[in-house]
């Protein structure tokens, strides 16, 4: 069993007043251990940040407590929290006239004097933050002049600059595009594992979550379901906490997909791969049925050295989008 670094006890999170108490998720009986990437997965407005600020000591809970490395946080001083616990939001960062490497030396920040002086062991700790995160080639850059990937790097880097055993992050791929996202799972599932840390991170990026964390917490009807992704989806959890009508799982692709209803055609697609997958997936986005076997129509995916064909009817063609045409143009009427 791994380490626990933090858990929670019937906590419940939301926000108080003097006019009314809202819960907005409750009963959780959740833990972080070291060395994994835990992702915390739910609809938009589900509760997700409110959970994230309340573990990280920002909001105080409603009922119930945390605890971090054996000690309650409502209980953990300022300083041995920082020591603990870093923490990467979601707000783009403000630029200011800050370099990579001096929003990194923040990090050291609850080690340093008061006069906020780096010792050469803080400054190796710095280097070795940068180079794990790719971040060193642009440690003089200003932060104004990064890339939204580039920057995410940073913060990142900030925070395993602080040497905490946790470290929690509140959509770190919010802003960026489908290589990057990649890129940061990659990074956060590799430093858990490499670096011995319990990662928390929330993400709507369901494919990602699926794909690299160790465990997910999901967040369904106020409260949280916590397990392995393929546990939670073969019970059909994660269905549930993205129902929409018509919203279906693909559980060969591992996502989900609202199929479209149009009058296609039964066809059998066989051949090189990934030619035949993508093909499915265009043929399925025309709105025919993919069958195995004794479908109406059978096309052949072929490929020589780079060059992709396809065959139907004993007639090639050279890419994917002429396939489509000639299957609209022979078969067009049987589709009305």
């Amino acid at each position: 069993m791994k380490e626990q670094i933090l858990s929670t006890r019937q906590l419940c999170v939301g926000y108080a007043s003097k006019a009314k108490t809202s819960k907005v998720l409750e009963n959780l009986n959740l833990t972080l251990g070291r060395g994994e990437l835990t992702c915390l997965l739910g609809p938009n407005g589900s509760g997700k940040s409110t959970l994230i600020r309340t573990i990280a000591n920002i909001q105080k809970p409603l009922e119930g407590e945390t605890w971090l490395n054996g000690a309650r946080l409502l209980e953990v001083s300022a300083k041995q929290l920082a020591r603990q616990l870093a923490l990467v939001l979601t707000d783009r960062v403000s630029p200011g006239n800050l370099t990579s490497y001096a929003l990194v030396a923040l990090g050291r920040f609850p080690y340093t004097s008061w006069m906020g002086n780096l010792t050469e062991g803080d400054k190796k700790i710095i280097r070795w933050a940068l180079e794990v995160t790719g971040t060193l080639p642009f440690a003089d850059r200003h932060i104004g002049e990064l890339s939204d990937g580039e920057r995410q790097k940073v913060m990142i880097a900030r925070a395993l600059a602080q040497q905490t055993d946790l470290i929690i992050l509140d959509e770190p791929t919010a802003h960026l595009d489908s290589p990057n996202r990649i890129e940061i799972f990659h990074l956060l599932k590799s430093l858990a594992r490499e670096a011995n840390k319990a990662i928390l991170l929330s993400t709507h990026d369901i494919e990602s979550a699926i794909g690299y964390a160790d465990r997910l917490w999901l967040v369904h009807s106020h409260s949280v379901e916590e397990g392995t992704p393929e546990d939670l989806v073969l019970k059909g959890k994660l269905e549930k906490a993205f129902a929409r009508e018509g919203l279906v799982f693909n559980h060969e692709l591992a996502r989900f997909e609202k199929p479209l209803v149009l009058p296609g055609l039964e066809v059998e697609v066989e051949g090189a791969q990934p030619g035949v997958t993508w093909t499915k997936r265009a043929l399925q986005r025309a709105g025919h049925q993919i069958a195995e076997g004794e479908a109406q129509i059978v096309i052949r995916v072929n490929k020589h050295k780079e060059t992709w064909t396809w065959t139907l009817d004993a007639k090639s063609f050279k890419t994917v989008e002429e396939l489509l045409k000639q299957l609209d143009n022979l078969y067009g009427n049987e589709m009305d």
